[in-house]
Protein backbone atom coordinates (compact mmCIF):
# COMPACT_ATOMS: atom_id res chain seq x y z
CA UNK A 1 0.00 0.00 0.00
CA UNK A 2 1.64 3.17 -0.96
CA UNK A 3 2.06 5.59 2.33
CA UNK A 4 0.15 8.80 1.91
CA UNK A 5 3.16 10.88 2.29
CA UNK A 6 4.76 9.39 -0.22
CA UNK A 7 1.64 10.09 -2.63
CA UNK A 8 2.07 13.61 -1.96
CA UNK A 9 5.61 14.28 -2.22
CA UNK A 10 5.00 12.62 -5.82
CA UNK A 11 2.05 14.63 -6.73
CA UNK A 12 4.51 17.50 -5.80
CA UNK A 13 7.14 16.50 -7.79
CA UNK A 14 4.35 15.89 -10.80
CA UNK A 15 3.31 19.35 -10.37
CA UNK A 16 6.87 20.87 -10.79
CA UNK A 17 7.34 18.43 -13.67
CA UNK A 18 3.82 20.57 -15.28
CA UNK A 19 5.73 23.58 -14.69
CA UNK A 20 3.95 25.02 -11.58
CA UNK A 21 5.68 27.04 -8.19
CA UNK A 22 4.62 24.74 -5.02
CA UNK A 23 3.18 27.35 -2.08
CA UNK A 24 1.45 24.84 -0.06
CA UNK A 25 -0.01 20.95 0.47
CA UNK A 26 -2.17 19.13 2.96
CA UNK A 27 -3.44 15.52 3.52
CA UNK A 28 -6.84 14.77 4.20
CA UNK A 29 -7.55 11.29 5.55
CA UNK A 30 -11.08 9.90 5.72
CA UNK A 31 -12.98 7.05 6.36
CA UNK A 32 -14.74 7.92 3.14
CA UNK A 33 -14.82 10.43 0.92
CA UNK A 34 -17.35 13.06 0.52
CA UNK A 35 -19.43 12.73 -2.49
CA UNK A 36 -20.02 16.55 -3.36
CA UNK A 37 -16.53 17.56 -2.55
CA UNK A 38 -14.10 14.37 -1.78
CA UNK A 39 -12.61 15.91 1.08
CA UNK A 40 -15.99 17.31 3.05
CA UNK A 41 -17.29 21.04 3.76
CA UNK A 42 -15.11 22.15 6.35
CA UNK A 43 -11.63 21.34 4.55
CA UNK A 44 -13.01 22.85 1.85
CA UNK A 45 -13.22 26.00 3.74
CA UNK A 46 -9.70 25.07 5.39
CA UNK A 47 -8.07 24.67 1.47
CA UNK A 48 -9.81 28.11 0.31
CA UNK A 49 -8.45 30.11 3.63
CA UNK A 50 -5.01 28.38 3.25
CA UNK A 51 -4.96 29.22 -0.81
CA UNK A 52 -5.62 32.85 -0.10
CA UNK A 53 -3.26 33.55 2.04
CA UNK A 54 -0.85 31.27 0.23
CA UNK A 55 -2.04 33.61 -2.88
CA UNK A 56 -2.35 30.76 -4.89
CA UNK A 57 -4.68 30.10 -8.27
CA UNK A 58 -4.74 26.66 -8.69
CA UNK A 59 -5.71 23.42 -6.74
CA UNK A 60 -4.00 19.93 -7.37
CA UNK A 61 -5.83 17.05 -6.42
CA UNK A 62 -3.95 13.63 -6.02
CA UNK A 63 -7.26 12.02 -6.79
CA UNK A 64 -9.51 11.52 -9.73
CA UNK A 65 -13.03 13.65 -9.20
CA UNK A 66 -16.35 13.40 -10.49
CA UNK A 67 -17.45 16.15 -12.83
CA UNK A 68 -19.61 16.77 -10.12
CA UNK A 69 -17.12 17.16 -7.32
CA UNK A 70 -15.02 19.00 -9.86
CA UNK A 71 -17.91 21.60 -10.06
CA UNK A 72 -18.28 21.84 -6.52
CA UNK A 73 -14.76 22.78 -5.54
CA UNK A 74 -14.30 24.94 -8.27
CA UNK A 75 -17.08 27.18 -7.17
CA UNK A 76 -16.95 26.96 -3.59
CA UNK A 77 -12.89 27.76 -3.87
CA UNK A 78 -13.10 29.92 -7.24
CA UNK A 79 -9.78 28.54 -7.99
CA UNK A 80 -9.15 26.53 -11.22
CA UNK A 81 -9.16 22.66 -9.48
CA UNK A 82 -7.31 19.47 -11.26
CA UNK A 83 -7.28 16.26 -10.06
CA UNK A 84 -4.69 13.89 -10.62
CA UNK A 85 -5.32 12.74 -14.03
CA UNK A 86 -5.66 16.05 -15.77
CA UNK A 87 -1.97 16.80 -14.21
CA UNK A 88 -0.50 13.45 -16.11
CA UNK A 89 -2.52 14.60 -19.13
CA UNK A 90 -0.80 18.08 -19.02
CA UNK A 91 2.16 16.81 -18.58
CA UNK A 92 2.21 14.00 -21.55
CA UNK A 93 0.64 17.02 -23.75
CA UNK A 94 3.81 18.98 -22.87
CA UNK A 95 6.18 15.83 -23.63
CA UNK A 96 4.78 14.76 -26.81
CA UNK A 97 6.94 15.53 -29.63
CA UNK A 98 6.04 13.01 -32.83
CA UNK A 99 2.55 13.14 -34.31
CA UNK A 100 2.09 9.35 -32.97
CA UNK A 101 2.83 11.03 -29.39
CA UNK A 102 0.39 13.90 -30.07
CA UNK A 103 -2.57 11.57 -31.16
CA UNK A 104 -2.56 9.77 -28.06
CA UNK A 105 -2.48 12.51 -25.98
CA UNK A 106 -5.59 14.22 -27.38
CA UNK A 107 -7.58 10.79 -27.74
CA UNK A 108 -7.32 10.33 -24.04
CA UNK A 109 -8.01 14.14 -22.90
CA UNK A 110 -10.61 13.86 -25.10
CA UNK A 111 -12.12 10.49 -23.51
CA UNK A 112 -11.38 12.37 -19.89
CA UNK A 113 -13.15 15.77 -20.93
CA UNK A 114 -16.43 14.29 -22.35
CA UNK A 115 -18.19 13.18 -19.89
CA UNK A 116 -17.28 16.68 -17.92
CA UNK A 117 -18.50 18.57 -20.63
CA UNK A 118 -22.43 18.71 -18.99
CA UNK A 119 -22.62 22.01 -16.39
CA UNK A 120 -18.86 23.00 -17.50
CA UNK A 121 -19.91 25.62 -19.84
CA UNK A 122 -18.64 29.16 -17.66
CA UNK A 123 -15.40 27.40 -16.49
CA UNK A 124 -14.21 26.43 -19.75
CA UNK A 125 -15.26 29.65 -21.28
CA UNK A 126 -12.62 30.88 -18.90
CA UNK A 127 -9.91 28.86 -18.98
CA UNK A 128 -6.64 30.72 -20.49
CA UNK A 129 -2.77 29.69 -20.52
CA UNK A 130 -0.96 27.23 -17.70
CA UNK A 131 -1.48 23.87 -16.32
CA UNK A 132 -4.24 21.89 -17.89
CA UNK A 133 -5.04 23.66 -20.88
CA UNK A 134 -2.66 22.11 -22.98
CA UNK A 135 -3.60 20.00 -25.87
CA UNK A 136 -7.26 20.02 -27.48
CA UNK A 137 -7.67 24.01 -26.01
CA UNK A 138 -10.04 26.31 -25.51
CA UNK A 139 -12.02 25.95 -29.06
CA UNK A 140 -11.88 22.28 -28.74
CA UNK A 141 -13.13 21.96 -25.20
CA UNK A 142 -16.35 23.69 -26.39
CA UNK A 143 -17.45 21.20 -29.58
CA UNK A 144 -20.92 19.65 -28.72
CA UNK A 145 -20.65 15.97 -28.03
CA UNK A 146 -21.35 14.86 -31.38
CA UNK A 147 -18.59 16.65 -32.36
CA UNK A 148 -16.38 15.77 -29.81
CA UNK A 149 -17.22 11.81 -30.55
CA UNK A 150 -16.34 12.38 -34.34
CA UNK A 151 -13.11 13.96 -33.17
CA UNK A 152 -12.28 10.75 -31.05
CA UNK A 153 -13.35 8.34 -33.85
CA UNK A 154 -10.96 10.39 -36.26
CA UNK A 155 -7.91 9.73 -33.59
CA UNK A 156 -8.38 6.28 -33.25
CA UNK A 157 -8.24 5.72 -36.99
CA UNK A 158 -5.37 7.75 -37.26
CA UNK A 159 -3.95 5.47 -34.10
CA UNK A 160 -5.25 2.29 -35.84
CA UNK A 161 -2.82 3.73 -38.54
CA UNK A 162 0.22 3.92 -36.18
CA UNK A 163 -0.22 0.45 -35.02
CA UNK A 164 -0.51 -1.32 -38.35
CA UNK A 165 3.01 0.67 -39.12
CA UNK A 166 4.44 -0.45 -35.64
CA UNK A 167 3.35 -4.23 -36.72
CA UNK A 168 4.98 -3.92 -39.74
CA UNK A 169 8.20 -2.87 -39.08
CA UNK A 170 8.13 -5.57 -36.19
CA UNK A 171 7.37 -8.23 -38.29
CA UNK A 172 10.20 -6.73 -40.81
CA UNK A 173 12.83 -6.96 -37.42
CA UNK A 174 11.83 -10.59 -36.86
CA UNK A 175 12.02 -11.46 -40.52
CA UNK A 176 16.10 -9.70 -40.01
CA UNK A 177 16.04 -12.07 -36.71
CA UNK A 178 16.14 -9.11 -34.53
CA UNK A 179 15.75 -10.03 -31.21
CA UNK A 180 13.83 -6.88 -29.12
CA UNK A 181 14.56 -5.80 -25.44
CA UNK A 182 12.12 -3.12 -23.82
CA UNK A 183 12.70 -1.35 -21.09
CA UNK A 184 9.69 -0.70 -18.52
CA UNK A 185 9.96 0.91 -15.09
CA UNK A 186 8.57 3.51 -12.70
CA UNK A 187 8.83 7.28 -14.55
CA UNK A 188 12.36 8.90 -12.97
CA UNK A 189 13.74 5.11 -12.61
CA UNK A 190 16.33 6.01 -14.85
CA UNK A 191 15.59 4.21 -17.89
CA UNK A 192 16.40 7.09 -20.40
CA UNK A 193 20.26 6.61 -19.22
CA UNK A 194 20.04 3.17 -18.99
CA UNK A 195 18.89 3.39 -22.49
CA UNK A 196 22.26 5.72 -23.74
CA UNK A 197 23.82 3.71 -21.73
CA UNK A 198 23.46 1.01 -23.20
CA UNK A 199 23.10 1.73 -27.23
CA UNK A 200 25.43 4.94 -26.99
CA UNK A 201 22.23 6.83 -27.94
CA UNK A 202 21.90 10.35 -26.47
CA UNK A 203 17.83 10.34 -25.56
CA UNK A 204 17.00 13.31 -23.64
CA UNK A 205 17.33 12.49 -19.70
CA UNK A 206 15.61 14.26 -17.28
CA UNK A 207 15.05 14.16 -13.53
CA UNK A 208 11.42 15.14 -14.12
CA UNK A 209 8.29 13.02 -15.06
CA UNK A 210 7.39 11.63 -17.81
CA UNK A 211 11.05 13.18 -19.27
CA UNK A 212 10.19 9.91 -21.84
CA UNK A 213 7.09 10.35 -24.23
CA UNK A 214 7.21 8.98 -27.78
CA UNK A 215 8.88 5.49 -27.35
CA UNK A 216 12.75 5.41 -28.98
CA UNK A 217 14.22 2.27 -30.68
CA UNK A 218 17.66 1.61 -31.29
CA UNK A 219 20.50 -1.28 -31.71
CA UNK A 220 22.17 -2.94 -28.58
CA UNK A 221 25.24 -4.39 -28.62
CA UNK A 222 25.29 -7.55 -27.41
CA UNK A 223 28.64 -9.83 -26.17
CA UNK A 224 27.39 -12.85 -28.98
CA UNK A 225 26.56 -10.24 -31.77
CA UNK A 226 23.76 -11.24 -32.30
CA UNK A 227 21.32 -8.25 -33.80
CA UNK A 228 19.14 -7.06 -31.20
CA UNK A 229 16.97 -3.83 -30.61
CA UNK A 230 16.27 -2.12 -27.64
CA UNK A 231 13.37 0.30 -27.15
CA UNK A 232 13.11 2.74 -24.20
CA UNK A 233 9.13 3.43 -23.29
CA UNK A 234 6.98 5.48 -21.48
CA UNK A 235 7.47 5.44 -17.69
CA UNK A 236 4.64 4.00 -15.46
CA UNK A 237 3.01 5.79 -12.38
CA UNK A 238 0.92 4.77 -10.04
CA UNK A 239 -2.85 5.30 -10.76
CA UNK A 240 -2.60 5.77 -14.25
CA UNK A 241 -5.72 6.53 -15.99
CA UNK A 242 -7.00 3.29 -17.52
CA UNK A 243 -8.02 5.40 -20.62
CA UNK A 244 -4.53 6.55 -21.10
CA UNK A 245 -3.44 3.05 -20.92
CA UNK A 246 -6.02 2.39 -23.79
CA UNK A 247 -5.08 5.48 -25.66
CA UNK A 248 -1.14 4.39 -25.76
CA UNK A 249 -1.40 0.85 -26.97
CA UNK A 250 0.42 1.76 -29.75
CA UNK A 251 3.49 2.37 -27.79
CA UNK A 252 2.67 -0.30 -25.30
CA UNK A 253 2.58 -2.94 -28.01
CA UNK A 254 6.62 -2.93 -28.36
CA UNK A 255 6.48 -3.69 -24.79
CA UNK A 256 4.08 -6.85 -25.50
CA UNK A 257 5.72 -8.04 -28.53
CA UNK A 258 9.55 -7.73 -26.75
CA UNK A 259 11.60 -11.12 -26.39
CA UNK A 260 12.66 -9.90 -23.07
CA UNK A 261 11.68 -6.97 -20.58
CA UNK A 262 14.29 -5.23 -18.85
CA UNK A 263 12.50 -4.06 -15.54
CA UNK A 264 13.98 -0.74 -14.17
CA UNK A 265 13.75 0.22 -10.25
CA UNK A 266 15.45 3.03 -8.44
CA UNK A 267 17.05 1.21 -6.16
CA UNK A 268 17.48 4.82 -3.99
CA UNK A 269 14.38 5.64 -3.95
CA UNK A 270 12.11 5.35 -0.16
CA UNK A 271 8.90 3.75 -1.82
CA UNK A 272 10.56 1.38 -4.23
CA UNK A 273 8.55 -1.41 -3.36
CA UNK A 274 5.48 0.18 -3.74
CA UNK A 275 6.50 1.84 -7.20
CA UNK A 276 7.39 -1.62 -8.24
CA UNK A 277 4.03 -2.78 -6.92
CA UNK A 278 2.66 -0.46 -9.36
CA UNK A 279 4.76 -1.39 -12.71
CA UNK A 280 3.89 -5.41 -12.07
CA UNK A 281 -0.28 -4.05 -12.07
CA UNK A 282 0.46 -2.77 -15.40
CA UNK A 283 2.58 -5.49 -16.94
CA UNK A 284 -0.65 -7.51 -15.59
CA UNK A 285 -3.18 -5.61 -17.58
CA UNK A 286 -1.09 -6.10 -21.24
CA UNK A 287 -0.81 -9.53 -20.20
CA UNK A 288 3.30 -9.80 -20.33
CA UNK A 289 3.93 -11.05 -16.69
CA UNK A 290 5.33 -14.17 -18.00
CA UNK A 291 7.59 -12.85 -20.66
CA UNK A 292 11.09 -13.25 -19.49
CA UNK A 293 12.40 -10.04 -17.84
CA UNK A 294 15.33 -8.96 -16.12
CA UNK A 295 14.85 -6.26 -12.63
CA UNK A 296 17.60 -3.98 -13.25
CA UNK A 297 18.35 -2.39 -9.83
CA UNK A 298 19.49 0.98 -10.58
CA UNK A 299 21.03 4.16 -9.22
CA UNK A 300 23.39 1.19 -7.22
CA UNK A 301 25.60 4.12 -6.72
CA UNK A 302 23.04 6.59 -4.43
CA UNK A 303 23.34 3.74 -2.25
CA UNK A 304 25.73 3.31 1.01
CA UNK A 305 27.83 0.11 0.36
CA UNK A 306 26.07 -1.69 3.47
CA UNK A 307 22.67 -0.80 2.18
CA UNK A 308 23.42 -2.12 -1.12
CA UNK A 309 24.81 -5.32 0.32
CA UNK A 310 21.15 -5.71 2.31
CA UNK A 311 19.12 -4.77 -0.35
CA UNK A 312 21.25 -7.56 -2.68
CA UNK A 313 21.04 -10.26 -0.59
CA UNK A 314 17.16 -9.71 -0.32
CA UNK A 315 14.43 -11.40 -2.81
CA UNK A 316 13.27 -8.64 -4.91
CA UNK A 317 9.93 -7.36 -4.10
CA UNK A 318 6.99 -7.96 -6.33
CA UNK A 319 8.83 -11.05 -7.70
CA UNK A 320 8.47 -13.97 -4.87
CA UNK A 321 8.10 -16.96 -6.97
CA UNK A 322 8.78 -15.68 -10.04
CA UNK A 323 11.58 -16.74 -12.56
CA UNK A 324 13.89 -14.01 -12.73
CA UNK A 325 17.24 -12.71 -13.17
CA UNK A 326 18.54 -9.39 -11.13
CA UNK A 327 21.33 -7.71 -12.10
CA UNK A 328 22.41 -4.08 -9.98
CA UNK A 329 23.79 -1.45 -12.02
CA UNK A 330 24.29 2.75 -12.26
CA UNK A 331 23.75 3.53 -15.83
CA UNK A 332 25.40 6.70 -14.98
CA UNK A 333 28.40 5.27 -13.58
CA UNK A 334 28.49 1.93 -16.07
CA UNK A 335 28.93 0.28 -12.67
CA UNK A 336 26.97 -3.63 -13.81
CA UNK A 337 26.59 -3.03 -17.15
CA UNK A 338 28.45 -5.54 -18.50
CA UNK A 339 26.94 -7.85 -16.47
CA UNK A 340 23.70 -6.83 -17.32
CA UNK A 341 24.60 -7.18 -20.85
CA UNK A 342 25.99 -10.62 -20.13
CA UNK A 343 22.18 -11.80 -18.69
CA UNK A 344 20.71 -10.30 -21.83
CA UNK A 345 22.53 -12.23 -23.65
CA UNK A 346 21.93 -15.80 -21.97
CA UNK A 347 17.91 -14.88 -20.77
CA UNK A 348 16.66 -14.37 -24.60
CA UNK A 349 15.09 -17.56 -25.39
CA UNK A 350 14.43 -17.07 -28.77
CA UNK A 351 17.84 -18.44 -30.56
CA UNK A 352 19.82 -19.54 -27.49
CA UNK A 353 23.89 -19.15 -27.05
CA UNK A 354 25.62 -22.44 -27.23
CA UNK A 355 29.34 -23.70 -26.75
CA UNK A 356 29.98 -25.15 -30.22
CA UNK A 357 33.23 -26.70 -32.35
CA UNK A 358 34.36 -26.25 -35.59
CA UNK A 359 36.39 -28.17 -37.82
CA UNK A 360 37.00 -25.85 -40.77
CA UNK A 361 39.47 -25.75 -43.51
CA UNK A 362 41.99 -23.07 -42.98
CA UNK A 363 40.99 -22.27 -46.79
CA UNK A 364 37.24 -21.61 -45.42
CA UNK A 365 37.83 -17.87 -44.75
CA UNK A 366 34.10 -17.12 -45.21
CA UNK A 367 33.02 -19.39 -42.60
CA UNK A 368 35.85 -18.05 -40.22
CA UNK A 369 35.15 -14.49 -40.61
CA UNK A 370 31.75 -15.63 -39.95
CA UNK A 371 32.20 -17.00 -36.39
CA UNK A 372 34.27 -14.16 -35.89
CA UNK A 373 31.75 -11.42 -36.95
CA UNK A 374 28.02 -13.33 -35.48
CA UNK A 375 29.83 -15.36 -32.49
CA UNK A 376 32.36 -14.82 -29.53
CA UNK A 377 35.45 -16.96 -30.70
CA UNK A 378 36.96 -19.09 -27.37
CA UNK A 379 39.75 -20.92 -29.03
CA UNK A 380 41.89 -21.37 -32.20
CA UNK A 381 43.45 -24.55 -32.92
CA UNK A 382 45.35 -25.23 -36.15
CA UNK A 383 45.86 -29.26 -37.60
CA UNK A 384 47.35 -29.81 -40.26
CA UNK A 385 45.10 -27.66 -43.48
CA UNK A 386 41.98 -28.45 -40.80
CA UNK A 387 41.33 -25.59 -38.36
CA UNK A 388 39.23 -26.25 -34.74
CA UNK A 389 37.93 -22.99 -33.34
CA UNK A 390 35.34 -22.92 -30.52
CA UNK A 391 32.52 -20.57 -30.23
CA UNK A 392 29.68 -19.00 -28.64
CA UNK A 393 27.32 -18.74 -31.16
CA UNK A 394 23.23 -18.91 -31.75
CA UNK A 395 21.94 -22.49 -31.81
CA UNK A 396 20.46 -21.09 -35.73
CA UNK A 397 24.05 -20.13 -36.63
CA UNK A 398 25.54 -23.59 -35.42
CA UNK A 399 22.96 -25.63 -37.25
CA UNK A 400 23.85 -23.31 -40.37
CA UNK A 401 27.81 -23.57 -40.33
CA UNK A 402 27.39 -27.30 -39.79
CA UNK A 403 25.03 -27.58 -42.51
CA UNK A 404 27.26 -26.21 -44.87
CA UNK A 405 30.19 -28.32 -43.13
CA UNK A 406 28.72 -31.38 -44.54
CA UNK A 407 29.50 -33.21 -47.55
CA UNK A 408 26.94 -33.31 -50.05
CA UNK A 409 25.12 -36.59 -49.76
CA UNK A 410 26.62 -39.96 -52.61
CA UNK A 411 24.64 -39.96 -55.72
CA UNK A 412 23.28 -43.60 -55.99
CA UNK A 413 24.14 -45.31 -59.33
CA UNK A 414 23.03 -48.34 -60.83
Amino acid sequence: MPDPEEMLLELRDLATSAGAEIVGSTLQRTPEPDPATLIGKGKVEELRAEALAAEGDLVIFDHDLSPTQLRNLESRLDLKVLDRTQLILDIFARRARTREGQLQVELAQLNYLLPRLSGRGTALSRLGGGIGTRGPGEQQLEFDRRRIRGRIRRLEEAIEHVRKQRALHRARRRDQKFLTVALVGYTNAGKSTLFNALTRAEVVTSSRLFATLDPTVRALTLASRRPALLSDTVGFIRKLPSHLVAAFRATLEEVQEADLLLHVTDASHPDHAAQDEAVEALLESLNVVSKPRIHVWNKSDLLPAREHARHAAAAPEGFEGRAHEEVWVSARSGEGLDELREKIDTMIQDDPLVDAQFELDVSDGARLALLHRQGTVLSTRFEDDRVVVKARVTTSLRNRIEAESMPPPKRKTG
